[in-house]
């Protein structure tokens, strides 16, 4: 697909909702994810990466530090919004980054309308948050295969078992 030609790092939900109508009235397709993304491992990055090829803009969501203790625990997030925004707005594939409090992104999908809403395959379709929304829109959801090996709930697991461990297999 082509690309974003509007990329914009960090933005509001009002401001991710403008920028889908103006992107739309271009002709392009937005495809939306969403996550915690609190440790980016490989898994995250197949996922963004096949989410990206699937539209012409990458909008994900992202959950803020309270969002993610609610849906987490409190050790949870290991790292701070501002953190994973920064991450995750400095890969190629993602082209706007939208903090939201919410546990999930309902009110986000509603506003922004994504043509292509994707999530890892530890969902199925009707598990998908806003799934309805999106097809009652002309819109698809697309499911990717997990990389089984990859879970950030087992990394911080597997820290937390041995924390002088520096290196992660």
């Amino acid at each position: 697909m082509s690309d974003c030609t509007n990329r914009v790092p960090v933005v509001s939900v009002e401001d991710a909702a403008s920028l889908a109508r103006e992107l739309r009235k271009q002709g392009k397709q937005i495809v939306f994810t969403n996550g915690c993304f609190d440790l980016l491992h490989p898994g995250h990055l197949e996922i963004l990466e096949k989410s990206r090829e699937m539209g012409d803009c990458l909008f994900v969501g992202l959950n803020t530090d309270d969002s993610v203790t609610r849906l987490k625990g409190s050790s949870r997030p290991v790292q701070s919004l501002e953190s994973r925004a920064a991450i995750l707005s400095s890969l190629r594939s993602v082209d706007c980054v939208i903090p939201f409090s919410e546990d999930t992104p309902i009110s986000l999908i509603k506003m922004i309308l994504p043509d292509v809403l994707v999530k890892g395959g530890d969902y199925t379709v009707k598990q998908v948050v806003g799934a309805e929304i999106v097809m009652e829109n002309g819109g698809r959801v697309e499911i990717v295969p997990l990389l089984e090996e990859y879970s950030t709930t087992s990394i911080v697991r597997e820290l937390h078992k041995c924390p002088e461990k520096t290196v992660l297999r």
